[in-house]
């Protein structure tokens, strides 16, 4: 029995439903929406003394519940089918005496104006709605219009409705146009499996008198889980919201299935502003066994260390799952806009959203825990936030690392999972002569990081493959007491040519930077000056190599230049930056023994092969560093074919160097081994 429409236009045909209603029969036919998941919602605008009109009723259960359940009695349903309708009336005769049911077309009613404080449409709108043509638009404008006419100043239009979006859009605009008050609740669903997919909602329209002028708009939209409405601002940011819990609810359909490997992400807003609030990964690994206690549990990640490798990359996470033996884990990043009450408080405000996204089969009643790294949810202090017209909004923040080390970063929030640039905060030392704190003293607060910057301590890796790469300069080794010439394009917090500066004793240090921003960036917050050895230029990197005019000048040229362009698949360096005829002036510009050193970090493997022979065309030896963990690999690139080194002799180079770079009363990092930054080197 084929009970479908030939076309979609047929939802508005009398003919159609006397079919559909005889070849049903007397089963109910709900679209959408049970009455106990809808009655929360109708109890809040229909009251027992109400006049109640149902538009396009068809032998729907609804109408009968309400009056059933006392919600309201004075009922009158209406349809254009004459069969439902003498099958209605055949239902509910004996039953409910005080509610009727008409054959009469919703487009052109035969009550008077005014008549009813309620009008409910239960996917009689969606019906009909099917299309934007003129046709169909003009059937709806007099379905509202008449709908208007029959309901009393303050009654209210109660819509339900799946919410397409062209269907949300024209009711909206049509009654917020006329003066009323909009408001869209989603209806909350059974925890059951659902016939649908999509969330329910209903609109709920109030009339009021229409204000001669501009008056505002009142739209509201509620969601499930709070009574509060939330206002907004127009008529495309409402339907922005519809959407947006539209989509979730079908992320939530596809997490109650069997996992696909796939990892699936989400941002929960602050219910306040509609900024993020939370982050959160899903990450299933079926390969860990199943067993009562393993199912499902929450990652929170300690703030300021989302962009770590383990919790910022699909890798890392699912490493990080695997490795707390939970068959699905739950990622929460949190947002350096918001505050938060420390563990237990994000608990309270999550467990219940969390829950939607647990796994299939998970045991009922099964308590899920909330995890962290130390237990706790981490510090992160936002020092300064401004905007360059050139890098866009950026801030500085202080976060905890691991035990008690504090690290200041520099973000730019245009991307904001990367730290552009980061330092090491030292602990604060006692001034000469000062005593040591006693014990019973008050402590300082351990969520106050300390100030000053730890110059000995790099603390990006692709920074210290960087450094080693002077091993690689021709003739004798380049101890820290050789005269060299250094040209460092890109300066961020300063970190690399300040190690450069400050361990070569005898290195004259050229910086060039694009942003005067980052400069005072890192003069301020990142311990960065100038002084006879080390000098910054402001000016486009591109320029001011293509202007040197001598030959021969440095002895090391190194590029760590971001890329503004975040649609390339390149973020280091900018493309201009590898195209041939620069790379050739930057060769010319390099002494014979010289070393060109560059950071790159490109995702895209057809580009990245096209610059890595770009590189070969120009430079006759080319070596190659994998930062591991990390996207940057780092190229060394010499003018000479002649600068080969077998990997011994470039080790006791590495060795030597450090050697001598580590002096008695000089602070060194010993996790910084020279040697170790060359092992993985390879020629290309």
């Amino acid at each position: 029995m084929d009970l479908l429409p030939r076309s979609p236009g047929e939802f508005g045909s009398a003919r159609y439903w006397d079919r559909f209603f005889r070849q049903r029969g007397q089963r109910p036919f709900e679209w959408y929406g049970a009455f106990p998941e809808l009655c929360p919602v109708l109890h809040k605008y229909v009251r027992p003394r109400d006049k109640v009109l149902v538009v396009g009723c068809g032998n729907s259960e609804l109408s009968e519940q309400m009056y059933d359940m006392g919600m309201c009695e004075d009922i009158v349903n209406i349809d254009v089918s004459d069969a439902v309708i003498r099958q209605m009336q055949e239902r509910s005769r004996s039953k409910r005496p005080k509610m009727s049911y008409l054959l009469m077309d919703m487009l052109q009613m035969d009550f008077p104006d005014a008549h009813f404080q309620v009008v409910l449409d239960k996917g009689t709108l969606d019906a009909i709605l099917t299309d934007e043509e003129d046709a169909t638009l003009a059937k709806v404008d007099k379905m509202f219009a008449e709908i208007s006419r029959v309901l009393q100043v303050g009654g209210r239009y109660l819509c339900v409705s799946l919410a397409q979006a062209h269907v949300l859009k024209k009711a909206v605009e049509y009654f917020s146009q006329e003066g009323w008050v909009v408001r869209v609740h989603q209806v909350a669903g059974s925890r059951d499996k659902q016939q649908f997919v999509l969330p329910v909602f209903v609109y709920v329209m109030t009339k009021f008198r229409k204000i001669p002028g501009s008056a505002p708009q009142i739209l509201e939209i509620c969601p499930e889980e709070q009574d509060k409405p939330m206002r907004v601002e127009s008529v495309e940011r409402l339907v922005a919201a519809v959407k947006d819990r539209q989509h979730y609810a079908l992320l939530c359909s596809q997490l109650s299935k069997p996992p696909c490997g796939e990892q699936v992400s989400l941002d929960l807003c602050d219910k306040e502003s509609g900024s993020p609030r939370y982050t959160l990964h899903v990450v299933d690994s079926p390969s860990v066994k199943p067993s009562r206690d393993n199912h499902f549990a929450i990652f929170i990640i300690p703030q300021g260390r989302e962009t770590e490798w383990l919790f910022g990359t699909e890798e890392g996470r699912r490493q990080l799952a695997t490795s707390a033996g939970f068959r699905r884990l739950v990622t929460v990043a949190l947002h350096r806009e918001q505050h938060y009450e420390g563990m237990a408080g994000i608990q309270a405000e999550l467990s219940g959203k969390v829950m939607e996204l647990a796994p299939p089969g998970l045991p009922a009643r099964q308590q899920v825990p909330f995890v962290s790294v130390g237990g706790d949810i981490g510090v992160r202090t936002v020092r300064h936030r401004d905007t360059s017209t050139l890098s866009g909004e950026y801030v500085i923040e202080d976060v905890k690392g691991d035990g008690t080390c504090y690290f200041r970063r520099l973000i730019f929030l245009r991307n904001r999972n990367v730290v552009q640039s980061e330092a090491r905060l030292l602990a604060p030392m006692p001034l000469p002569g000062q005593k040591k704190r006693r014990k019973d003293k008050k402590k300082p607060s351990p969520t106050e990081p300390p100030a000053a910057i730890d110059k000995s301590y790099l603390c990006c890796e692709h920074h210290k493959a960087m450094v080693a790469g002077l091993c690689l300069l021709g003739g004798p080794n380049p101890l820290p007491g050789t005269l060299l010439a250094v040209l460092v394009v890109g300066l961020g917090g300063g970190s690399l040519p300040l190690f450069i500066h400050d361990y070569f004793s005898q290195a004259h240090v050229a910086v060039v930077e694009i942003d005067p921003s980052m400069l005072e960036v890192a003069t301020r917050w990142f311990g960065f000056s100038q002084d006879d050895r080390m000098q910054v230029h402001v000016s486009d990197g591109l320029d001011y190599v293509a202007k040197l005019a001598a030959e021969g000048q440095y002895d090391a040229i190194m590029f760590d230049v971001d890329s503004k362009d975040l649609m390339v698949g390149m973020s280091c360096p900018p493309p201009a930056f590898v195209e041939k005829p620069f790379l050739q002036k930057v060769k010319t510009t390099l002494k014979p023994e010289g070393v060109f050193v560059l950071n790159l970090v490109c995702r895209d493997a057809q580009l990245k092969e096209s610059v890595l022979a770009t590189l070969r065309e120009v430079f006759p030896l080319l070596y190659a560093r994998r930062i591991e963990e990390e996207v940057n690999e780092i190229l060394f690139c010499q003018p000479s074919p002649e600068g080969w080194r077998d990997p011994t002799e470039l080790e006791a180079r590495a060795r030597a160097l450090e050697g001598a770079l580590r002096q008695p009363g000089r602070p060194w990092d010993s996790s910084y081994v020279l040697a170790d930054m060359l092992q993985a080197i390879k020629i290309l």
